[in-house]
């Protein structure tokens, strides 16, 4: 009798992408976290809402980021924190589609204390929405398949690394 059975290589592959999602939203936030000042003025630069909204944004923002990150990196509500990622990621790609459709001329601040960009500098809209999509697929690999290795989420399940 065949019995049919998850394929051991799913875990591997869900350990990569948190992994590699943790690793984005530590290094995101904390490019951010030093300045929120400078968060704020980067948030602003989309022309999306007010600066009083902006900075709210902006100091939140970071931290928010962080916390993503640390939750994945220990593996803990490991759907829940990749549901969350996808709809950032999510409102990131549409700020940056919406400031390339209008022309404006900013670094996205994904990596960065982003802002007007300086004279002599190129927009990289494409790429960074290529950059966004590629994380958007870890959070969807996360969605689907959220058990993973070395993770409290396992601990919990009782399952073993």
């Amino acid at each position: 009798m065949e019995t049919t059975t998850r394929p051991a290589v799913w875990p591997w592959i869900s350990t990569l992408a948190r992994l590699g999602l943790a690793a984005v939203w530590l290094i995101a936030g904390a490019t951010k976290v030093d300045d929120l000042a400078e968060s704020a003025r980067a948030v602003h630069a989309y022309q999306l809402m007010s600066y009083d909204a902006a900075k709210v944004v902006g100091g939140v923002q970071p931290f928010l980021e962080i916390a993503l990150g640390l939750l994945l990196l220990i593996g803990l509500s490991t759907r829940l924190t990749a549901a969350i990622s996808a709809v950032l990621l999510v409102i990131f790609i549409a700020g940056i589609v919406w400031a390339w459709s209008q022309g404006l001329r900013i670094d996205c601040g994904c990596f960065s204390s982003g802002g007007e960009l300086g004279a002599g500098r190129d927009t990289e809209y494409g790429l960074d929405i290529l950059r966004d999509l590629g994380f958007l697929a870890l959070s969807g690999i996360l969605l689907w398949r959220p058990r993973s290795r070395f993770s409290i989420d396992g601990v919990l399940m009782g399952e073993s690394s």
